[in-house]
């Protein structure tokens, strides 16, 4: 390809939806808002500055976000590869990426249906009005929880967990409980898929609302990210 259609950046490989459809004889079209490609078994849907696009109703996570170069819109071949099923390798030698597509079949959304709600109801009573971003991050504490041993091994038994008191405000005041927004749906969804944007972080505080003595002072700090600060 040339360098107008794929390209190395920052370490990451981007190729254009243009490319990519005329390479495979994939179908691309554009509804006024989004980017849909069609192909098969198919169907990926891409918005500009969005850090997500979605490949048969799973939401994919872009660290980049959906980019437009030049009037074209590039995804990371690692998301794309991800998306389609196809096989991602790297050529040392050649200093070239590698994206075989020969007997890719995309993969479907499959979600545990408790797992999902559990996870989008803490984010959504935690998270409510946060950016996404956001959203996601207090996802991953909970899962960085499930994953490690000193915490239940589910999602809703590291909501509930109360070992050493109650961990999360909404199971105390009850608003966990409530129908969780769309947003912290499609969150909990991308936190599933895999993203992850607060590394091994296991606590989070918001300082407008409490003071953290305990995080802060037993804690190593990561990142800000809304009114959320997280910590390892």
């Amino acid at each position: 390809l040339t360098t107008d259609q794929a390209w190395i950046s920052g370490g990451t490989s981007y190729i254009t939806l243009r490319a990519y459809a005329a390479l495979t004889g994939a179908s691309l079209t554009w509804d006024g808002r989004q980017a849909i490609l069609e192909r098969e078994e198919l169907l990926l849907q891409a918005q500009p500055g969005e850090i997500y696009l979605t490949a048969n109703q799973r939401p994919l996570y872009i660290a980049g976000g959906v980019l437009v170069v030049d009037g074209k819109m590039a995804l990371p071949l690692r998301t794309v590869a991800q998306a389609t099923g196809a096989q991602l390798t790297w050529d040392a030698q050649r200093g070239t990426a590698v994206l075989n597509t020969e007997g890719a079949v995309p993969a479907r959304a499959d979600y545990d249906e408790e797992e999902l709600d559990w996870l989008a109801r803490i984010i959504s009573a935690e998270s409510r009005g946060e950016p996404l971003l956001g959203q996601i991050a207090v996802g991953n504490v909970v899962l960085n929880r499930v994953a490690d041993s000193r915490y239940p091994d589910t999602i809703q038994g590291v909501i509930l967990d109360d070992n050493y008191g109650i961990q999360f405000e909404p199971v105390a005041n009850g608003t966990v409980y409530q129908e969780p927004t769309q947003s912290a749906v499609l969150a909990a969804k991308l936190c599933l898929e895999g993203a992850s944007v607060v590394e091994d972080c296991l606590y989070f505080f918001a300082p407008a609302l409490s003071p953290g003595t305990w995080i802060v002072n037993n804690c190593t700090y990561v990142t800000t990210i809304g009114c959320h600060q997280f910590y390892r």
